[in-house]
């Protein structure tokens, strides 16, 4: 999802070298590509203990944001880019399900301490297994609203309010897993019939519309490792811990943990891919504490492998939200097109 868009460079520019010396021997197996999105990310040498625990190497191949991932996968899937995927959320899982991109396999290692994160029968739940999640929620840069004195907003009500006016930057729905995440929030606070009313009020308010998480979180929001000049964004409660110097107490941002919604992230092998067994390993090593515990404080969001250790600063500086907004997968699939149709016709004429 997150933090780690310069480190993804570097861990994919690493990868390619090791799959290019691999290529080289004949003796060697074929490598694996990983289909993600542009804010995957391992610490080095991550990806290197699967290859040595299997022979088998990883090549990391970006595809965007989630939403432009599944769209990606659905186009292709006559001719599939990778072997296993990871970044389908539970936004966008349906889709991918009923397009039949994904091979029946979740990983036998899941026991019943995931079951909470877990699609429902039909719609994913035999095809992806959970790694991640983490709470999509606005975010604020408490330095600029200190320097300012203003006050904070608290909720999803107050970004409609004129002090807050051109403050805002949220991700484009139709082509971003969070952007998406944020549109169902305002939907289950304000019902199928008040959202539109909400999102014509917060456009003109004067809230930007970025393509991607990348763009809203590093290019617009104007927290310490962003160089834009809006203080609201919308991004993770998780988000804070990464803004916090070196022996500071305290984040310089915050989350508005009114305003959530609950996102899992899932992997999954890809139909058609030549090495299914391989895949399968592969998933499964995504699900084991050897990534689950590298997760935190390489993308910044939580595990979902009960086994898993956090990190000091998870402990101390991320929250997670007590009562956060739901739709259920069964609405998204029934409604996501209608929904995104709207939005686009409002947020993006």
């Amino acid at each position: 999802m997150h933090h780690r868009i310069i480190a993804g460079a570097l861990a994919l520019a690493t990868t390619a070298a090791l799959v290019g010396c691999s290529a080289a021997s004949s003796d060697e197996p074929a490598p694996l590509v990983l289909v993600t999105h542009d804010s995957f990310a391992l610490s080095d040498g991550i990806l290197d203990q699967f290859t040595e625990e299997t022979g088998i190497p990883v090549q990391v191949q970006s595809s965007g944001d989630a939403g432009q991932l599944v769209n990606t996968l659905v186009l292709t899937k006559d001719s599939p880019l990778g072997d296993v995927v990871f970044g389908i959320d539970n936004t966008f899982a349906s889709r991918a399900v009923e397009n039949g991109v994904l091979a029946d396999y979740a990983s036998g290692d899941l026991t019943s301490a995931e079951d909470q994160y877990l699609l429902p029968e039909g719609q994913g739940r035999e095809q992806l297994t959970p790694i991640d999640n983490g709470d999509v929620c606005v975010n604020v840069d408490h330095e600029w609203f200190a320097e300012k004195g203003i006050s904070e907003p608290t909720g999803l009500d107050d970004l409609v309010e004129p002090e807050y006016k051109d403050l805002l930057v949220v991700e484009a729905a139709n082509s971003s897993s969070p952007g998406l995440a944020f549109l169902l929030a305002t939907i289950a606070a304000y019902g199928e019939d008040g959202w539109q009313d909400y999102w014509t009020r917060l456009i003109a308010n004067g809230t930007k519309v970025a393509a991607g998480w990348s763009d809203a979180y590093y290019v617009d929001f104007s927290g310490p490792s962003s160089e834009g000049d809006r203080p609201i964004v919308v991004s993770y409660a998780s988000s804070p811990p990464f803004e916090v110097p070196e022996g500071a107490t305290e984040a310089p941002t915050g989350a508005l943990l009114d305003t959530c919604f609950r996102q899992t992230e899932y992997a999954g092998v890809i139909a058609g891919t030549k090495n299914e067994a391989g895949a399968q390993k592969l998933v499964d090593f995504l699900f084991s504490t050897t990534v689950q515990n590298d997760i935190p404080e390489a993308m910044y969001v939580y595990p979902v492998n009960a086994k898993a250790t956090l990190p000091e600063s998870f402990t101390k500086f991320a929250a997670i939200a007590d009562d956060p907004f739901v739709v259920s997968p069964a609405d998204i699939d029934a409604n996501r097109e209608t929904w995104l149709t709207e939005w686009a016709a409002i947020a993006q004429p």
